[in-house]
């Protein structure tokens, strides 16, 4: 079986039964994979820097898909979009950020964004403050100092630099809180998606977007930017995240006043931990009108 073929059908199991339809968009020069669902106001969900890019919100989909239009773009070099022509610098990505927004939204959309592209949404957001109706940051980088521990940060520049299953199985062994319960609610889904992650990383361009993402998104905000920040801000936390700790969130709220909604039995990735808990906690930041 060919690579793309391969690719298809691994990304085809992830998706099954999801009731998702992808298409393809030119946002700023960059052939963007996005996929959409559900009806109601529109939700835009910004995955972290992970190859498998939108596909990572697949067990929040059915319940958000209820009362919203999911948009959920692949960042530029990940999943199944093209990467970018230069740098993914900081207003590289607000740019392209801007353009899918005007492409897929005909009013104010609600933006949910994770890790380091969360650190690009806020960035995004204080240049741009009439084109949202909420954000909200799920363990987002940019907010305070970016400093994983050791370990974690030997698998994070391991799983980019020599991706296998056994790489991405200790990155995500040290990002998920219990990875074991994951493995076991979600079986074939979550080897289709380790598979698919495994695959794409090993194509230059999502090494590359891997290393630019991060760097760019961890970039601590000024804090003046962030006190200048007009759209309503709720944070989404989850409580074990070795990542970007909770404690960043908490030192947000106190400074910023941002409401912070903390999910247990957490760690980097509460919507793939969680998502009973994830949809509770967004429902309350954003509404359902």
């Amino acid at each position: 079986m060919a690579a793309n073929d391969l690719n298809t059908t691994m990304r085809d199991r992830v998706l099954d039964g999801l009731g998702l339809e992808q298409r393809r968009l030119r946002v700023d020069g960059v052939v963007t994979s996005v996929l959409e669902g559900g009806q109601g106001p529109p939700l835009v969900l910004l995955h972290g820097a992970i190859q498998a890019g939108g596909l990572i919100w697949w067990r929040a989909v059915p319940r958000l898909a209820e009362h919203h239009r999911l948009i959920i773009p692949d960042a530029p070099g990940l999943g199944e979009s093209e990467p970018a022509a230069g740098p993914l610098e900081p207003a590289t990505v607000v740019r392209w950020l801007s353009e899918l927004l005007e492409l897929t939204c005909d009013e104010e959309p609600a933006l949910v964004a994770h890790s380091a592209p969360g650190g690009l949404a806020t960035r995004f957001a204080v240049e741009h403050d009439s084109r949202l109706r909420r954000l909200v940051l799920v363990d987002a980088a940019g907010l305070g100092p970016f400093r994983p521990p050791p370990g974690l940060l030997f698998a994070l520049l391991g799983s980019t630099a020599r991706p296998s299953p056994r790489s991405f199985e200790r990155l995500m062994g040290h990002v998920v809180h219990d990875l074991d319960v994951v493995r076991r609610d979600e079986g074939d889904r979550w080897e289709a998606l380790a598979d698919y992650a495994v695959s794409r990383a090993a194509v230059p361009s999502v090494k590359q977007a891997m290393r630019q993402l991060p760097r760019s998104g961890t970039r601590r905000i000024p804090e003046a930017a962030l006190h200048d920040l007009a759209v309503p801000t709720a944070l989404v936390w989850g409580r074990h995240d070795r990542l970007v700790p909770l404690a960043i969130a908490e030192a947000a709220q106190a400074r910023l006043g941002w409401p912070l909604h903390v999910i247990e039995g957490a760690g980097h990735l509460p919507h793939v931990e969680q998502p009973d808990g994830f949809v509770d906690a967004v429902t309350a930041a954003i509404g359902r009108q």
